[in-house]
């Protein structure tokens, strides 16, 4: 009798371990695939399948060649999720490039919805990223290293060569959202109010009004 038991409260356990591991990570697939029809007036979380899909739904040739870092953060993200490679819709998964200039910075930024792992390709580069307790924790990468960012934390990446540098960088996620700070604070729109970000950044109203007038 008291193995029964023992036994039923471990059938319990293990399937409402289950259950909430399932509810964690999101329902499962219930197809082979789920190509993104991105031309659907369907709004929900995510996109509609598409009807008749090929093989190059499946395929994106857009990270062979370096973007165009002029600019000035002195970096481009060519990026491969959803919303330029259709075929990864609902797995979870996408890919960029990221191109930086001698000098050039991919600014703090954070992905909500995804961690990031990256492969550096060329160049050495500069990589970090904060705690939500403000702990730093940065290294110096070169060809051949990975580095990985938690899910929803502040990163960036600065390149500290004297020429070029490049990454290739995956995502848990077919599409991970990105909020570059600074741009989100001194970009937005409608803007926010000078005096509160003067107040949280304990500058003036003028100083702020600079900062948002080189983000036009």
């Amino acid at each position: 009798m008291v193995m029964l038991q023992f036994s039923a409260v471990a059938t319990c356990t293990v399937l409402l371990s289950l259950a909430a591991s399932s509810l964690a990570g999101g329902a499962d697939m219930l197809q082979d695939v789920c190509v993104a029809d991105l031309a659907s007036p369907i709004k929900l979380n995510g996109f509609p399948c598409k009807a008749a899909i090929t093989a190059d739904d499946f395929f994106f040739a857009g990270l062979k060649n370096a973007g165009n870092t002029n600019n000035p953060a002195g970096s481009n993200v060519t990026a491969a999720n959803v919303q330029s490679f259709p075929g990864v819709n609902t797995l979870g998964v996408s890919m960029a490039r990221i191109d930086y200039a001698p000098g050039g910075q991919n600014p703090p930024h954070t992905h909500p919805r995804a961690t990031e792992i990256i492969f550096v390709t060329q160049g050495i580069l500069e990589v970090g990223f904060i705690t939500t307790a403000n702990k730093l924790f940065t290294k110096t990468v070169t060809v051949g290293d990975v580095f990985v960012f938690p899910r929803g934390l502040v990163h960036f990446q600065q390149n500290r060569g004297r020429g070029p540098a490049s990454i290739i960088a995956g995502f848990n996620s077919q599409l991970q959202g990105t909020q570059v700070i600074a741009t989100t604070l001194f970009a937005a729109a409608p803007p926010v109010p000078s005096d509160v970000l003067a107040k949280a950044f304990r500058i003036d109203n003028g100083q702020v009004d600079a900062i948002k007038a080189k983000f036009m």
